[in-house]
Formats: C-alpha cells, sequence, structure tokens
C-alpha cells in the first residue's frame, strides 16, 4: 500500500515535471503552426463522429430519466429545460469526455509510447532537434482545442438527441420541449459547461501526452502506458469534475449576490 501510493506520489510529481518543460518549451520554441493544425485536423475528424453520437445518446438518456420523474407532477412541459440544464452542466461534459479518453488519449499515449521505446524520440534528440516541441506540444495544443470544440459539439448534439426522445418517448412536441430551456439554461449554466469542456481537454492532453513520453519496456511498456492512461484520466476528469463544480457554483453564488 505504501509503494502503491509512493508510486502515485511519483507519478504527479513527474507530470508536473513534465508539464512544466512543456510550457517553457512553448513560450522558448514554439511549435510549427501547420504541425500543429495537421494534429489538429487529425484528432478532430478521427473522433468527431464518436463524439456527436455519444453526446446524442447522452442527451436522449437525460430525457428518459427526467421524463419519469416530472411526469408524476405534470410537469412535462419543463422536460427540455431540465434535461438541457442538467446535460450541460454536470452529466454530459463528464460522459462525452470519458469517450474521448478512449479515443484520444489511449490512441495519442499508444503512438508516442511507440515513438519511445523504438527510439525514434531519442533519435529526434540525436538529430539537435527538441522532441517537445516537434512532437509533444502540437499534440499537447491539438488535444486541448479539438477535445473542446469536441465536447461542445457533443453537448449540442445532447439536445437534438434529447428534443428527438422528447417528441418519440416523453409523447411532447418540439415548442413544449424547446419552450423552457432558455429560462433554465442560462448564461452562467453554458459557461460553467464551457468551463468544464476546458478542464477535461486539459486533462486528458497532459495525461496521455505524459504517460506516452514516458513509456518504458518495449511493446509491454506501451500497453501499460495505455491501460495507465486510461485509468489516471479517468481519475483525473473525476477530480476535475469536483473541482469545477465547486467553482462554478462559487462564481455563481457571488454574481446572484452582486
Amino acid at each position: 500500500m505504501v509503494g502503491g501510493f509512493r508510486d502515485i506520489i511519483d507519478d504527479i510529481g513527474g507530470g508536473l515535471l513534465f508539464l512544466g518543460r512543456m510550457l517553457s518549451t512553448l513560450f522558448r520554441a514554439p511549435p510549427r503552426s501547420h504541425v500543429v493544425f495537421d494534429q489538429i485536423w487529425r484528432v478532430t475528424t478521427n473522433s468527431l463522429s464518436t463524439t456527436a453520437l455519444a453526446g446524442f445518446f447522452v442527451g436522449a438518456i437525460m430525457t428518459v430519466q427526467f421524463t419519469l420523474q416530472v411526469k408524476e407532477f405534470g410537469a412535462l412541459g419543463y422536460l427540455g429545460g431540465l434535461a438541457t440544464s442538467g446535460t450541460i452542466r454536470e452529466v454530459g461534459p463528464l460522459l462525452i469526455a470519458f469517450m474521448l479518453s478512449g479515443k484520444v488519449g489511449a490512441f495519442t499515449s499508444a503512438e508516442l509510447g511507440t515513438m519511445r521505446v523504438t527510439e525514434q524520440i531519442d533519435a529526434i534528440c540525436c538529430l539537435g532537434a527538441n522532441p517537445f516541441q516537434e512532437i509533444i506540444l502540437p499534440r499537447f495544443i491539438a488535444i486541448i482545442l479539438s477535445s473542446f470544440f469536441l465536447l461542445a459539439v457533443g453537448l449540442f448534439m445532447s439536445i437534438a438527441g434529447g428534443l428527438l426522445l422528447g417528441i418519440v418517448f416523453s409523447g411532447i412536441t418540439a415548442e413544449e420541449y424547446l419552450r423552457h430551456i432558455p429560462t433554465i439554461v442560462t448564461a452562467p449554466s453554458i459557461a460553467g459547461g464551457l468551463f468544464k469542456c476546458l478542464s477535461f481537454a486539459l486533462v486528458l492532453a497532459s495525461v496521455c501526452t505524459y504517460k506516452g513520453f514516458t513509456a518504458a519496456g518495449g511493446a509491454k511498456g506501451v500497453g501499460r502506458a495505455v491501460v495507465s492512461t486510461a485509468v489516471a484520466t479517468m481519475v483525473g476528469l473525476v477530480i476535475a469534475d469536483f473541482i469545477t463544480t465547486l467553482v462554478s457554483d462559487a462564481v455563481l453564488a457571488i454574481a446572484l449576490q452582486g
């Protein structure tokens, strides 16, 4: 147990040092823009369909669950607002981020881990280039920007999924479903959801690049890095969700008092 706790502390410390080195490289020698755009395009195109589908069904599930609750009180007219608010503020960003962690995080970790164990990163260093500038930062920036965009798309798709299930399952019209969304889903709610999206993107990018870059031990090492990325990302996302919820609620309370 002590050894496991020590490994976790070492992992956190190593990750922070890795992040500090990456930020230092970003300010001293930023990556070439076309390389970053290539990575953004690749991440976005590979994950867009998965994220949209996940978002659609997240919204559909939320509508089904809320229908069972509000129907007892004869409040189906508020179904759209309640389901959309719950999806945007809490459930949607987290579940969609879990999907992205398996799609984007695992792939990036495996890619960087393979480059590490096959000594491609060492070859870059031998050529006098900075591996952080050439391969790490482009992927880190691309994952943050793409994941933020993909999470936002997933949230919009969740509204479409909720609307469809509201019509098919709950038996209300599209007008009834959409009527109370503007009154319940306020600007602070949307800002809080987007804040969570950005936070989750930072966690995903940091964990997968660090785990892939520090992989060792051949093919088994790459497999361990991918598994470790999945576990660490899940835990990190849950912790980030807790922290961002506290921050969002505190900011909202201050805004309401003001």
